[in-house]
């Protein structure tokens, strides 16, 4: 491959290892989306581990990301339905203040019907504060998994 397609590569993959993190862009399709077009070109059998690798990796990783942070919030206690009147209203935030609208409409979203089912101002603070964690986890979680598809491919090309 041309220097230009592995900078192009790299640039997209730098792209989605930061919208991982900013709400906007689809962070580990980005990443993962990057390093199969890479071993796609290469053609060799290097190129074909690395893409092996990345979709293993990034199939775990979603698994993982919901997994985890699922887990801890059944434990705390926190209702499925509050999460997801959490995630409609983190969507409707997106769209009415732009990125920063995704974690204010969440918050008052999960704290809003933890509120009403628990009719409990320190409980739904004690909720909302639990599906703030696993959110963050998850957002972790999937930053380690863009960060090792796109570390390994940048450790193989430059080592080849």
């Amino acid at each position: 491959m041309a220097w230009w397609g592995e900078l192009l590569v790299g640039l997209v993959a730098l792209i989605g290892v930061v919208g991982v993190v900013v709400p906007v862009l689809p962070g580990l399709l980005l990443v993962w989306a990057a390093v199969v077009c890479w071993g796609v070109v290469e053609r060799g059998p290097t190129g074909w581990w690395v893409v092996v690798a990345a979709t293993v990796i990034a199939a775990i990783s979603q698994v993982v990301k919901y997994a985890v942070p699922g887990r801890r919030l059944q434990r705390a206690g926190v209702a499925t339905r509050s999460l997801l009147i959490g995630g409609l209203a983190g969507v409707v935030g997106f769209f009415v203040l732009p990125v920063v609208g995704l974690v204010v409409g969440f918050v008052v979203g999960v704290y809003a019907a933890e509120r009403s089912r628990l009719r409990d101002h320190a409980a739904a603070k004690t909720a909302t504060r639990h599906a703030l964690e696993a959110a963050g986890l998850s957002i972790l979680l999937e930053l380690a998994a863009a960060l090792l598809i796109g570390g390994g491919w940048l450790v193989i090309m430059v080592a080849t």
